[in-house]
């Protein structure tokens, strides 16, 4: 018998999180998170490949590095551009509002939620199969700023070393959910099978 017992829809989560109140406001200033449509404006065709596939990407961000102070599960650093990137996709409400959180801090509005609309299953299993591209890549930079006098890049190569066991753990698991959403459009039940990765 099969446990998607954490599989959930994130863009409906990602609906109600408005109004939601961010931690660490200024004090005696009430901020909320507005509605999603007015910051997650991200284009699709403007995406960083380091990308996983799901709803939620980061395109034409800042390089102010600010995201995984909202979401250090979730968010890490191009090095080349210094702009964001999702690496790994929300999977309940709580993750959902601190992925929302780290978008809302980008200046540049360069987080997207259309991600479902443009991935396919075809195009999902083709960056399955490219994932020792990202694999090398995380490798190379964490050795580079593990040891980097920069606290920020040290502690950038901790989140560099979660991505690395999530490619190696958990991710096929959620890309085979993912799967099965973008052809079924709902998540599955606890007895239904999951789509292969590599068919």
């Amino acid at each position: 018998m099969n446990d998607h017992s954490g599989c959930r829809e994130p863009l409906p989560a990602a609906r109600a999180a408005a109004d939601t109140p961010l931690p660490a406001a200024v004090p005696d200033l009430a901020l909320a998170l507005p509605h999603p449509e007015t910051y997650l404006t991200g284009r699709w065709a403007e995406r960083n490949w380091r990308n996983v596939p799901g709803p939620f990407y980061a395109a034409d961000t800042d390089t102010c590095w600010t995201g995984r102070l909202a979401a250090p599960d979730h968010v890490l650093y191009d090095d080349v551009t210094g702009q964001e990137f999702v690496y790994r996709q929300p999977r309940n409400a709580v993750e959902v509002d601190r992925l929302l959180q780290a978008a809302w801090t980008d200046p540049l509005a360069g987080y997207g939620w259309d991600g479902d609309r443009h991935w396919t299953t075809d195009s999902v299993r083709a960056w399955w199969r490219e994932r020792a591209r990202l694999r090398a890549w995380a490798i190379d930079l964490r050795a580079a700023w593990s040891g980097h006098p920069d606290a920020y890049r040290q502690e950038a190569a901790t989140g560099l070393s979660e991505l690395l066991a999530y490619l190696d753990g958990g991710l096929e698991t959620d890309l085979r959910l993912y799967l099965f959403r973008l052809e079924e459009r709902r998540s599955p039940n606890p007895s239904e099978p999951l789509p292969e990765l590599d068919p």
